[in-house]
């Protein structure tokens, strides 16, 4: 019934417009507060262009991590949910480019290293759009790699909250609550890695951007998500004819 009624393009904007304003309910009523963010600030003054990274299972409060007067393009998926997503952010002054790593993959990186190369920025979940959650595919080394700029990663945990049985474990904030927002350290991509040292940078941006999930998740006081064992991505199940 839900999935039928979302087919609906009217539908599907007062969904997101009614997600954005809970998404701000979660923010004003909350006790939130956002460390380590004095890198991306300089940045931003600066005007560096870096890469934000998260869990595709953080991605409701991402918003308030950002300084929303700087463009950000987050990378999404084609799919319908991903266009849900992408108007959700949009009401919060964040664009998006439409791809994924099987599907328009070449032509959102494309959007997105001219989007870094004319001094903006861009958002990735590089476990999205599928998964196997918690687990970074090389695309966002590709990317760092190919324009020159760091990657910062980030998540966020909240003291009440619902997490969703869905294959990202993704975390639905309360209002009313406490929150925090954790920015982690810069990683750098050299431009000259080979397929080994891709590799080994993959598993870096995974390690870090999972040690962090997990401490911001400890601080409200919840047990770590765990990553899933690494793997293809989620295809689409088919229905067995009648």
């Amino acid at each position: 019934m839900i999935k039928r009624l979302l087919k609906s393009d009217g539908v599907r904007a007062f969904a997101c417009w009614l997600g954005a304003q809970y998404v701000r309910l979660v923010w004003y009523t909350g006790h939130w507060t956002v460390e380590n963010d004095a890198l991306p600030r300089r940045m931003w003054a600066e005007g560096k262009p870096f890469i934000l990274s998260f869990w595709h299972g953080n991605l409701l409060m991402m918003p308030y991590c950002w300084d929303r007067s700087k463009k950000m393009h987050m990378l999404i998926s084609q799919h319908r949910d991903g266009q849900i997503i992408a108007r959700l952010i949009g009401h919060f002054g964040l664009g998006a480019a439409a791809g994924s790593s099987n599907k328009g993959g070449a032509g959102a990186l494309r959007q997105m290293l001219k989007a870094l190369k004319a001094g903006e920025y861009v958002g990735i979940t590089p476990d999205g759009p599928r998964g196997p959650r918690m687990r970074a595919s090389d695309g966002i080394v590709s990317m760092a790699r190919l324009a020159g700029v760091p990657i910062l990663p980030c998540a966020y945990s909240s003291r009440g909250r619902r997490q969703l049985r869905s294959w990202d474990r993704f975390q639905v904030a309360f209002p009313f609550s406490s929150g925090v927002i954790l920015w982690g350290e810069p990683i750098m991509v050299d431009p000259g890695l080979d397929a080994a040292g891709i590799e080994a940078k993959r598993l870096e941006i995974e390690t870090a951007m999972t040690a962090l999930a997990h401490q911001a998740e400890a601080r409200m006081g919840h047990l770590p998500t765990q990553p899933e064992p690494p793997g293809p991505p989620r295809t689409k199940s088919k229905k067995a004819p009648s």
